[in-house]
């Protein structure tokens, strides 16, 4: 697993996490939108110049696993480690996801902190014994409330049925230990109302906080009816409820009642970003569970749309579970990180297809952005031997530029960085990629070249520094999103020898002009975007 050494000496790390995955199936495209997101992210901040903490793992507890293993013929813990190492992982490399640390629910760091951390609550009269019976999706793996159930029709006619997973709900009826959850109702209203930005997008703060003014029901925090999961501490016939051990996750990984000097510098994470599928969860039991153990509660929580393949949302139970590989080996793995966050607003369901990945591909990666590349290297190559010219003759087209770039600094590192609006920020950069094409088309450098007098030649060099000092800011803004190329570019740009690794560029300082020197050896490398092949056929 990629990791980047980020942990930094002293101060409170900027700490994100996705979910941690339900292992019962193989990654696929959702599970992806939500790892690229948080990767960019976190590169973003640390490319801030801050300390940054990015964790991603699975969850491997709970009925759905044991069923799915039994289904396999194997063992919930064969199934899980078969899946984690031939799967997921993997895929994580292939993406180029940055992780500091893989957290899975069965390693021993987390089941003892999990156990430790339920003995507490229920040491402090926050758990009680009752019993229960109600409706209970097992892909949820979650009670609903019968108001939440939609009607069934066709083969599930008569049956109730999840509104999520669309298959019948089972009736349990079981003896739990329950967490008085609904007496965090008011603290919950409190807290949202004294950070509004706690819970993003605004949908959905309004869904959670509407659920909680009609009142919160205790919580059911342990099964009894079978037995993979981790034991209750008092009383061993009952194994904690799987979303109680999965959201501690967040604590463990990070050094939970293990390591105080960790966890005091990087817990609470400053971003949970999640499924909206998942998002009460997140803003009501996680952050009622911190309350009730005097723990601090984190920044936000912020919660992705779905992602819809012909109108319906990405799972493999409705089929259209597509795997990234059948797209990166098309497009490349750049291409894709760059995609679903260009192509669909962070917080908001998006439509995929194809035909639509194809054509932004061509129109921005490869026309706008890959051909300003190569063209601008050609031309130092052949008006100048390959040696970045200086220039001496700026007038208000540069300016122009300047300022250009300045504006797109700025928006870009406002919207990442601080409002996760990551289409919002690499539009901004692309805008200012489509100036400086449009100021090379303006400025006809090839005509330029045929004044061969002393001012010509001065103008010449001019227009073809601004360009690739241009570049030079784009390369540090997309890294984050676009590492590969970026590092490409980078290379051809011959930056490294005087800036130092693109890793190491500040983005809020990517706009400071003249950073390039004159001098520097440009080179022409591969074309960052190749022209795409035929769309392969199923």
């Amino acid at each position: 697993m990629a990791a980047t050494g980020s942990e930094k000496q002293g101060g409170k790390a900027f700490y994100v996490t996705t979910p941690i995955y339900y292992v019962n199936d193989a990654p696929h495209l959702g599970h992806a939108y939500t790892t690229v997101a948080g990767d960019v992210l976190s590169r973003w901040h640390r490319q801030r110049g801050e300390k940054v903490w990015y964790l991603t793992g699975t969850d491997e507890h709970g009925q759905k696993i044991m069923r799915t293993a039994d289904a396999n013929g194997v063992s919930p813990q064969e199934w899980c480690d078969r899946l984690v190492e031939e799967a997921w992982k993997p895929l994580w490399e292939h993406l180029e996801i940055a992780n500091d640390d893989f957290i899975r629910t069965t390693q021993k760091r987390h089941t003892d902190r999990v156990r430790e951390f339920v003995q507490d609550l229920y040491d402090k009269g926050e758990i009680y014994k009752s019993s229960y019976e109600g409706p209970y999706c097992v892909g949820c793996e979650e009670y609903k409330l019968p108001g939440e159930l939609l009607d069934g029709e066709g083969e599930y006619a008569g049956q109730q049925l999840c509104p999520i997973h669309r298959k019948p709900v089972e009736l349990l009826q079981e003896e739990n230990y329950f967490f008085k959850l609904s007496e965090y109702g008011d603290k919950l209203l409190a807290h949202y109302e004294a950070n509004p930005g706690f819970i993003q997008p605004e949908s959905a703060r309004n869904e959670v906080v509407n659920f909680v003014r009609q009142g919160l029901q205790d919580l059911s925090i342990s099964r009894s009816t079978f037995d993979w999961g981790i034991p209750i501490p008092w009383d061993d016939k009952h194994v904690i409820y799987v979303w109680i051990d999965a959201l501690l996750n967040y604590a463990t990984a990070v050094g939970y009642n293990e390591n105080p000097e960790k966890f005091e510098s990087t817990f609470p994470a400053d971003v949970h970003l999640v499924g909206k599928d998942i998002l009460r969860f997140h803003a009501i039991i996680w952050p009622a569970m911190l309350m009730a153990n005097g723990l601090p509660l984190p920044g936000k929580v912020a919660a992705n749309g779905w992602l819809m393949v012909g109108g319906e949302k990405m799972s493999k139970s409705n089929l259209t579970g597509i795997k990234p590989q059948d797209l990166t080996s098309h497009f490349g793995v750049d291409a894709y990180r760059w995609y679903f966050l260009r192509a669909i607003a962070f917080g908001q369901d998006g439509s995929f297809s194809w035909e639509d990945f194809s054509a932004r591909y061509t129109s921005e990666l490869a026309n706008d952005y890959g051909n300003l590349a190569s063209r601008v290297a050609a031309m130092v190559g052949k008006y100048f031997g390959g040696e970045l010219p200086e220039a001496t003759a700026a007038g208000e087209p540069e300016q122009s530029i300047h300022d250009g770039l300045t504006r797109a600094v700025t928006e870009a590192d406002r919207r990442v960085g601080d409002e996760l609006d990551f289409q919002g920020g690499i539009l901004a950069v692309f805008d200012f990629v489509k100036q400086v094409n449009g100021y090379i088309t303006e400025q006809e450098p090839w005509k330029v070249a045929k004044d061969k007098t002393e001012e010509g030649q001065a103008r010449l060099a001019t227009i073809l520094y601004t360009a690739a000092e241009s570049l030079r800011a784009v390369a540090v803004l997309l890294n984050p999103v676009m590492p590969d190329t970026s590092q490409q570019l980078w290379d051809s740009l011959g930056a490294e020898p005087a800036l130092g690794p693109i890793a190491t560029q500040k983005v809020q300082d990517s706009g400071t002009w003249g950073q390039l020197p004159p001098g520097s050896t440009i080179t022409k490398g591969a074309v960052l975007f190749p022209r795409l092949e035929e769309q392969p056929t199923a």
